[in-house]
């Protein structure tokens, strides 16, 4: 190590409300005391720009926010937030306990603002490498290309990974000016001109919100809604049900038997992936329905069915939809094809590079993770590697979501400063 290479104690790769939540975690346990520096490849703070559609509400409580699971006290949370922001009363009155999706981004831009000393924007991590001292390897040194397209290297004894998820289109398919993933929809709209119809894939919450929007928002134009099922599933967000979203779930999820998990996984599915708000689907329902009694359908449900083609090139697009019990096709014209077909999260050693030939996977293929989310890895490799987010096989179904943010970070605050103060930080032992 040069003389004048600074290490820090911490390097954060992402900076949404995951690392976000760390940061403050970090603060209000240490104050200024923990070095730490978030490297963010989008130029500014955004967490969903793209589907920071009018009307959407959160689908977690506010007291799910970035601290108050863990803090209640703390200066960060939304009620304080609403405070500063003079609407505190207003929100009361509003008797709700879930804010507006734009609202609580306010929020988030609100608490990231606080950190800007300590987060580089447009600072995309390209590369993780092992930096050996004295027989082991004791920092790591991440490479991160800057908005100017600079390469610059920073050192660090500890990494937090938040990478946050990347959006999935089905194989072969690349978004471009008629093809879209639903994560770009709020930038891509405004090019538009007098569409005539949109066609959107998906059944789970985004993919209802998409039609409804464009439906609202574009009265000359069709949308036709596509997906495998019959109808969209409601949302199970009983009582009961999302008391696999508490923290206590996690700690029994962690140490269950992997066909135990897996059974978790599949019963709960329903409170999470490929579901819809009971309220929205009534709506859509109720538009739908309308539409039939007037004698024009601008709000085409294709159930049952899938896309069996899609042409893209320079005379339009074209996509069939196939009726699955039947096998009929239908040919459609479109201006858009909107994919809501989900994300998945980043695969935390592929970010990491060479680095990532040190740590461990399970026999599936997840990395092995202890139960403070420090990744398992070859005894030479000293440095301390969280992850937050690809920890569904390990933790449960809080992994991507806000539910345990604010606990997990607790967690990971605490085991990175026994970490730093214990120059021969013992292996993480798992227990999966």
């Amino acid at each position: 190590m040069s003389a004048e290479q600074h290490v820090h104690d911490l390097i954060g790769i992402g900076f949404g409300p995951s690392n976000l939540a760390l940061a403050i975690a970090l603060k209000e346990r240490h104050g200024d005391g923990v070095d730490a520096v978030f490297l963010e490849k989008q130029p500014a703070f955004g967490w969903h720009r793209g589907m920071l559609i009018e009307g959407t509400t959160m689908q977690v409580s506010f007291l799910k926010d970035l601290v108050t699971m863990r803090n209640p006290a703390s200066e960060f949370s939304f009620l304080c937030y609403l405070r500063e922001k003079g609407r505190l009363l207003d929100f009361i009155n509003h008797k709700t306990m879930f804010p507006s999706r734009l609202e609580f981004h306010d929020y988030l831009e609100w608490a990231a603002a606080r950190f800007t000393d300590q987060v580089e924007y447009a600072a995309e991590v390209v590369a993780v490498t092992p930096v050996e001292a004295d027989g082991a390897i004791e920092f790591l040194d991440v490479v991160a290309r800057q908005g100017d397209g600079t390469l610059v290297t920073r050192r660090a004894r500890t990494l937090v990974l938040a990478a946050g998820l990347e959006p999935v289109l089905p194989d072969g398919i690349v978004s471009d000016e008629r093809v879209w993933h639903s994560e770009e929809l709020l930038a891509k709209l405004p090019t538009l001109r007098d569409p005539r119809r949109f066609v959107v894939v998906g059944a789970g919450q985004s993919a209802a919100e998409v039609a409804g929007h464009l439906h609202g928002a574009f009265p000359a134009a069709e949308v036709c809604a596509v997906f495998a099922k019959y109808g969209y599933t409601p949302a199970d967000d009983s009582s009961f049900a999302n008391r696999i979203f508490d923290s206590e779930a996690v700690d029994h999820f962690y140490t269950a038997p992997d066909e135990v998990k897996e059974r978790l996984r599949a019963y709960h599915a329903s409170t999470n992936y490929s579901v819809v708000d009971l309220e929205l689907i009534d709506e859509l329902y109720r538009r739908h329905y309308q539409e039939k009694v007037q004698g024009k359908e601008r709000l085409r449900i294709f159930n049952a069915s899938r896309l069996a083609g899609v042409e893209n090139d320079s005379s339009g697009l074209r996509v069939t939809v196939e009726f699955l019990p039947t096998g009929e096709r239908t040919p459609l014209e479109a201006d858009v094809l909107v994919y809501a077909t989900g994300y998945r999260p980043t695969d935390p050693l592929t970010l990491l590079g060479e680095t990532g030939g040190l740590c461990e996977r399970l026999p599936g293929g997840g990395v092995r993770l202890g139960r403070d989310y420090r990744i398992a890895t070859s005894p030479e490799l000293r440095c301390g590697i969280y992850v937050q987010g690809a920890s569904e096989h390990t933790h449960g179904l809080t992994s991507t979501l806000l539910s345990n943010t604010a606990v997990r970070v607790g967690e990971i605050a605490a085991s990175l400063t026994d970490h730093l103060r214990t120059p021969a930080y013992p292996r993480v032992r798992s227990l999966v």
